[in-house]
């Protein structure tokens, strides 16, 4: 597929139906995600791959933003291994870096016809303290994964409204 009609194409799903993904689609996945681009490649990503019972019980007492999905990843830093910026005290890369690792993985989900969506709305603190994570590990964001339900389909006021670019772009 065309990178731009991929972009273009992907939606956010928050319906799944409940076909399970195949282990070889969530490995390629997991794949594009070690390729992403992450300061000086210190990939800082620590992966949680949640699909057993016991672990898509805990995250979904946590939140309800994962939804039906069979298999939600957990996106961490790993506070050890982020980039630490020489000029701005206190400021890391450890966010930006694993939101490009989510996005690679987003848009290979996508194009393997496995859809997913997002997600933010949760308590660090609770997501640490319930699956028992180590201190240096700070969960940045859920992507729940699955194949798209019968219901699912793009959120038009948001998937189809965009700024204009003369909006958003400024040539300097």
């Amino acid at each position: 597929m065309e990178f731009l009609h991929l972009a273009e194409d992907r939606y956010s799903v928050r319906s799944f139906s409940d076909h399970p993904v195949e282990q070889e689609k969530i490995d390629q996945i997991l794949k594009v995600g070690q390729f992403a681009p992450t300061a000086v490649n210190y990939q800082p990503q620590k992966i949680y791959v949640l699909k057993s019972k016991e672990a898509l019980q805990k995250i979904r007492s946590l939140t309800r933003f994962v939804y039906d999905a069979p298999v939600v990843l957990m996106l961490c830093a790993d506070q050890t291994k982020v980039w630490k910026s020489p000029v701005e005290k206190g400021y890391d890369t450890g966010e930006m870096d694993v939101s490009i690792v989510c996005t690679y993985m987003m848009l290979e989900a996508w194009e393997l016809g496995i859809g997913s969506v997002w997600v933010r709305g949760f308590d660090s603190r609770q997501v640490k303290e319930l699956f028992d994570l180590p201190e240096n590990i700070k969960p940045i964001c859920l992507l729940p994964i699955g194949y798209p339900g019968k219901e699912a389909a793009p959120y038009t006021p948001w998937h189809d409204t965009f700024r204009p670019l003369k909006e958003i772009v400024k040539e300097l």
